[in-house]
């Protein structure tokens, strides 16, 4: 089976949804230093959720979300919790992340 080439912007964020699976969310997640355990996967769910929703994201909102608290989300995702779950939940950046 040939290896699609998954396409990502300047700054590492897919460039097409479709592309998207669990593999390429822990391959993603290992670039950024990142082992994906069952609270990370429920962290991108809700991500994607909101995505598909067309819910803008923030850190406040996915602290408010019920899933993790923000303090959880920073230790889940060090160092730039809401762009990093971006990147690894496969959607474009986030418009509060700069």
């Amino acid at each position: 089976m040939a290896e699609t080439a998954i396409r990502v912007s300047e700054e590492g964020y897919l460039e097409d949804f479709t592309q998207w699976s669990p593999e390429v969310g822990a391959e993603i997640a290992a670039e950024e230093g990142i082992t994906m355990t069952d609270e990370h996967w429920k962290v991108i769910d809700y991500i994607q959720d909101q995505y598909k929703n067309e819910v803008p994201l923030t850190i406040r909102k996915v602290g408010k979300s019920g899933v993790i608290d923000i303090k959880e989300f920073y230790a889940l995702f060090p160092g730039g919790p809401l762009k990093k779950a971006s990147r690894i939940s496969g959607i474009p950046k986030p418009v509060s992340c700069i």
